[in-house]
């Protein structure tokens, strides 16, 4: 049934009347007539009792008219939705990025719903690794990575430098220290995290190439238990600075660089190189550019590879 001729059908109910109908649509009588007929003619039911003069309404037409307000009010708010969408009224961005990564997102995050309160952030726990399967086939809007992604198809825009550092108890030895040699983190109980990734690959790759050694004794799931072992001096812990500066802020660890791990990490959000953004996910794309002004100007689709 179209919407046009329910609309039709609706005001002749109200107005009990075909010709008031046709006045307050602004069409003509038989214009009216003919849209009634239509839909008698695909219900196979007459609408309206034609032997009364107040335009009744038949069994049919009154079942019909409470369905048709129904989807009336539908449609109003499937385009009041769709408006809201356009104004950002409502929306959610998906983001997928490991556990670290959420950290450098906090600021981002703040800065959107600063001034985008009603939209919705959600942020998933994904492996670095699918990172960028999943943004490219449309299951997330973004995401977070410390690498260069293998998929082809993907734009990155710089959130900034992920700076890993050794963190230990403000009482151990090398908590007064301003940086520590490789040779004696070795020699340190380390506390890692036990989840595979490319970033821990490549500092297990590291100490293999310089032939130091790297004992770690515990694997714990997640960065806040590797934080809190290592405030109970259980061990040391070799992480991205920037999850720990709560803790580095109110004394609980300190952060000693190595400057023997050089290993440039560059925090990346990834995006589609094709394909719309929703007004939700454009708005945040330029939330980002706006809180790391050096990425410059959106690139144009096709011409820059993820880096």
């Amino acid at each position: 049934m179209d919407l046009s001729e329910l609309q039709v059908f609706l005001t002749v109910a109200a107005e009990r009347s075909f010709s008031r109908a046709a006045a307050k649509l602004h069409r003509t009588q038989p214009a009216v007539s003919q849209a009634i007929r239509r839909l008698e003619d695909e219900l196979g039911e007459r609408l309206f009792d034609r032997s009364s003069k107040q335009g009744a309404l038949t069994e049919a037409g009154r079942v019909l008219r409470d369905y048709a307000q129904r989807l009336m009010r539908l449609s109003d708010e499937a385009e009041q939705a769709v408006r809201e969408l356009r104004d950002l009224r409502r929306g959610r961005v998906l983001v997928g990025a490991n556990e670290g990564a959420v950290h450098a997102l906090l600021p981002l995050i703040n800065r959107f719903r600063s001034a985008h309160p009603q939209i919705q952030v959600d942020v998933r726990r994904v492996a670095s690794r699918q990172v960028g399967v999943e943004v490219l086939q449309g299951g997330l809007d973004f995401g977070v990575v410390t690498f260069q992604p293998a998929e082809r198809g993907l734009l990155s825009m710089g959130l900034g430098p992920d700076e890993l550092v050794v963190l230990v108890h403000p009482q151990h030895p090398l908590a007064t220290r301003a940086q520590v040699t490789m040779a004696e983190f070795g020699r340190e109980t380390v506390i890692a995290h036990n989840d595979p990734s490319p970033a821990r690959e490549r500092v297990l790759r590291v100490f293999e190439q310089k032939h130091a050694p790297i004992n770690i004794q515990i694997a714990l799931p997640s960065l806040e238990a590797i934080k809190r072992a290592v405030e109970m001096r259980m061990g040391v812990a070799l992480l991205p600075k920037r999850c720990a500066l709560t803790e580095i802020a109110r004394g609980q660890l300190v952060a000693v660089r190595m400057p023997q791990l050089r290993l440039a990490r560059q925090l990346r959000l990834v995006y589609r190189r094709v394909g719309d953004l929703s007004h939700a996910a454009d708005a945040f794309l330029a939330a980002a550019r706006h809180h790391h002004p050096e990425n410059g100007k959106k690139p144009a689709a096709g011409h820059h590879p993820a880096t």
